[in-house]
C-alpha cells in the first residue's frame, strides 16, 4: 500500500514519563516534533512511525512502543532508508531506518524485544516540517534510486 491514515500522535516528553498523546503536533524542519525530547538536528529518530496493524498483532495500543506517529494501512516497517513520506499537506519525512527494539519493550511483555525484531518502526527525520493533525493523509512521496 502507498497510503496510510495518521491514527495516534504522541510526544514522548521525558525519559521513562508516559507518553502525552495530542489531536496535532508540530514537526520542525531539521529537528523533529515540538516538545519531544528526541527533537534534535543530528538526531536519525527524530519521529518515530509505528504501524497500527503490528501493534494489533503484538495486541498493543498506541504509544506503547514509544512511537511518535501511529499510522494504519501502511506497511511502515517495510520501507527503507531513504524513502520519504508525505504527512498532511506539508511534513515531509525522511526514513533514517528501522528502530531496534530496546530493552524496556521486555518491561512490557518479556520476549517482547526479540519478537518485534525489525518491526518497532522506523526512525525519521523532518525534512520539511508543518502541522501534523491525527487523521492526517500519509503518502510515499518518493523512494531512494541508491536502494
Amino acid at each position: 500500500m502507498d497510503n496510510g491514515k495518521i491514527v495516534s500522535l504522541q510526544l514522548c516528553v521525558g525519559h521513562r514519563e508516559p507518553m502525552d498523546f495530542k489531536n496535532q503536533v508540530i514537526a520542525l524542519t531539521g529537528t523533529g516534533l515540538q516538545g519531544d525530547r528526541h527533537a534534535a538536528p543530528d538526531n536519525a529518530r527524530q519521529i518515530l512511525l509505528m504501524d497500527k496493524e503490528i501493534l494489533d498483532d503484538f495486541d498493543l495500543k498506541p504509544g506503547m512502543v514509544r512511537e511518535n506517529v501511529t499510522v494504519s494501512g501502511l506497511s511502515i516497517h517495510k520501507l527503507s532508508q531513504g524513502q520519504r513520506l508525505k504527512l498532511g499537506a506539508d511534513v515531509v519525512l525522511e526514513i533514517t531506518g528501522h528502530c531496534e527494539p530496546c530493552a524496556r519493550m521486555d518491561e512490557i511483555r518479556s520476549g517482547l524485544r526479540e519478537s518485534l525484531d525489525m518491526q518497532r518502526g522506523m526512525l525519521t527525520r523532518v525534512l520539511e516540517g508543518g502541522t501534523i493533525t491525527l487523521g492526517d493523509q500519509v503518502r510515499i512521496e518518493s523512494v531512494s534510486s541508491g536502494e
